[in-house]
C-alpha cells in the first residue's frame, strides 16, 4: 500500500475531510506534520472493503507523540479521514488493538 501512498503525497493529491481538519485543530497537528506521518509512518491495518475507497491506518510520531491517521486510498487521490492520538487503554504499543 505504501507504493500507492507516496506518489499522491509527491503530487499533493491529498484531501482532508472536515472531520480530520477538526481533529487536527483540536490536537494542534499541522498539515506538514500529517504529511510526514504519511510519508514515514507504518501501515498497521488495512481496510480493503471500505467504501468508496480502501483505507489504511498509519502510525507515525510527531515530536515523540504517537499519531494514528486513517486515510482512504482512492484511484486518483488520498483522503485523510481522521487523525487521533491512540489511547493506551485501546492499543498495545500503539500498533495492536487490545481485546476487550
Amino acid at each position: 500500500m505504501r507504493e500507492k501512498i507516496i506518489p499522491f503525497l509527491d503530487e499533493r493529491a491529498v484531501y482532508f475531510s472536515n472531520h480530520a481538519r477538526i481533529r487536527m485543530f483540536e490536537r494542534n497537528i499541522s498539515t506538514p506534520e500529517i504529511f510526514l506521518v504519511l510519508r514515514n509512518g507504518e501501515v498497521i491495518d488495512e481496510y480493503n472493503d471500505d467504501d468508496p475507497c480502501p483505507s489504511v491506518l498509519i502510525l507515525g510520531f510527531i515530536h515523540e507523540t504517537p499519531v494514528h491517521c486513517v486515510i482512504a486510498v482512492c484511484a486518483d487521490h488520498l483522503r485523510i479521514v481522521t487523525v487521533y492520538i491512540p489511547d493506551n487503554n485501546q492499543w498495545i504499543d500503539y500498533r495492536i488493538r487490545r481485546v476487550t
